[in-house]
């Protein structure tokens, strides 16, 4: 996990969980915010402070001059040792309690991406036009103003489409509480911009300025590339105070994603069914929710085995008789897994992807925020890892662009249109060095390690078939020309005692 590099801004009693890391932007405001780190030494003020009080007594005072000067001085030095030893341990105190309230509060955050995934081409890192939150507003300062300028525009329809004041939505609780003029008209312009957007990607398009509606209609595939970057978010809590005044509705903005990694869709998909327990941190947080879904399966907490595979490539499964499968009843990307079919065979079922740049992108964003979010993948449910384990899946899966191709045949990845093969080989094996290690794939692996066992010999006479099926097709056409040979002479030999 990425250790905490800047200073998080705190805001009013009600948003007390929300820090933002805001390292950019300070440089942006133009202000000096002293980090709030602490190290074993004590702390620059409170030497200040001990040589103001005692400084200039012990310098003036003369040691040799009498005995009780001597233990005057003695006694200054102790006042001082206790007094810093004090401070010191206030220091630790404060900084063990800060660092308990920042890992609870852990998921709500807008963190950085993890040093694991730097190493991935900017393309699925970086806004191209549309800086959301602190972290890109300084970086997109010299381009081109004009998404800057319909974010005025989104806050103007979105007040005068909801019927109230801009006093009443600027001075809400939540927005005033952030109390910074920096940041504040920052936060508010973003907020009615994401909420414009929602409402265009659901019946609100009905309602929608033309002017505004034709922006998010022409820029249409880099705003679902900028609005999920990982980096690019607002606390869902400032979005959710300007939707209390212009409402979104959520089921259909939610359900026209839900989609959005598939070509092929389900067409009597059950409606989604918003979970008023999940609070989510921004609007990637609550998007990867509903599309990661839940699992129906138990966490899996051990299993009886002495040894276990960490990767299986798609031949080895091949050789087993665990067939590749992609999942026909959902678009849910926990449900993956090993069924049996019939006695003798099994299948890997996983949801199908249609991989192209921004879906890819995507994809990567929601891993970041995984990463992020959850200490022990181990520990944690399946839905807190669920897209490192689709994504470790698919990964080991493929080494060849054949590999790849199998993946097409078995309808695993779906559509001609996007990444090629050599692209989508790249992509995926981009995370084979990641520390994905989440419950779902653990799980898979323990499937497969028990079907292993339990059908042990089954196995061996099918690796046996598998691997030598050519030859033994080979033999079984030379036998059969060989029958066809001696019923055809047998034939001629008939007709000629005739």
């Amino acid at each position: 996990m990425e250790p905490e590099a800047a200073a998080w801004v705190p805001w009013d009693s009600q948003l007390t969980q929300w820090r933002i890391e805001l390292s950019d932007c300070f440089q942006m405001a133009n202000r000096t915010i002293k980090p709030a780190v602490w190290t074993p030494g004590l702390p620059v003020e409170y030497q200040y402070a001990a040589t103001e009080i005692f400084g200039n007594f012990l310098q003036t005072s003369n040691p040799t001059s009498s005995s009780s000067g001597g233990q005057m001085i003695q006694y200054a030095a102790g006042t001082q040792n206790v007094l810093i030893a004090k401070a010191a341990a206030q220091e630790f105190e404060e900084a063990a309690r800060e660092f308990k309230v920042d890992m609870d509060l852990m998921r709500m955050r807008i963190h950085r991406y993890p040093p694991s995934l730097r190493e991935f081409d900017e393309w699925y890192t970086l806004p191209r036009m549309v800086a959301i939150g602190p972290y890109h507003h300084v970086r997109l300062r010299d381009q081109p103003k004009q998404a800057e300028k319909v974010k005025h525009v989104a806050a103007y329809h979105c007040i005068r489409e909801s019927g109230h004041s801009l006093q009443e939505v600027y001075g809400a609780d939540v927005m005033a509480g952030i109390g910074d003029a920096d940041f504040l008209p920052m936060m508010f312009y973003d907020a009615c911009f994401l909420v414009q957007y929602m409402l265009w990607c659901t019946h609100g398009i009905a309602e929608m300025d033309a002017s505004l509606r034709s922006f998010f209609d022409f820029n249409r595939k880099v705003l679902r590339h900028d609005l999920m970057l990982f980096e690019n978010q607002l606390p869902w809590r400032v979005v959710a105070t300007v939707m209390r005044f212009r409402p979104v509705n959520l089921v259909d903005f939610i359900s026209d994603w839900r989609e959005y990694l598939q070509d092929r869709k389900v067409l009597e998909e059950k409606p989604v069914v918003l979970d008023d327990s999940y609070e989510p941190p921004h609007l990637l947080g609550l998007l990867r929710f509903y599309m990661v879904g839940r699992s129906k399966s138990k966490r899996h907490t051990g299993a009886k085995l002495d040894s276990i595979s960490v990767s299986v490539s798609a031949i080895e499964l091949a050789e087993i008789g665990i067939t590749l499968t992609a999942a026909k009843d959902t678009i849910e990307l926990i449900h993956m897994g090993v069924n049996m079919r019939g006695i003798l065979s099994a299948e890997l079922s996983l949801v199908p992807l249609s991989l192209d740049d921004e879906r890819a992108s995507f994809l990567l964003n929601m891993v970041a925020l995984e990463l992020c979010t959850t200490s022990n993948f181990l520990a944690a449910e399946d839905e807190d890892s669920a897209v490192c384990s689709y994504l470790l899946l698919l990964s080991m899966l493929v080494h060849r662009e054949e590999d790849v191709q199998e993946l097409r045949t078995r309808h695993l990845l779906q559509g001609g249109a996007g990444l090629i093969n050599k692209d989508a080989l790249d992509f995926f094996t981009m995370f084979q060095s990641l520390p994905l290690r989440g419950s779902c794939f653990v799980r898979v692996m323990v499937e497969i390690e028990k079907y292993k066992i339990s059908m042990r010999m089954w196995t061996k006479v099918h690796t046996f078939f598998y691997r030598n099926k050519k030859t033994i097709l080979t033999i079984f056409s030379i036998i059969g020309v060989l029958v066809s040979i001696l019923g055809t002479l047998m034939s001629l030999k008939s007709r000629s005692k005739l």
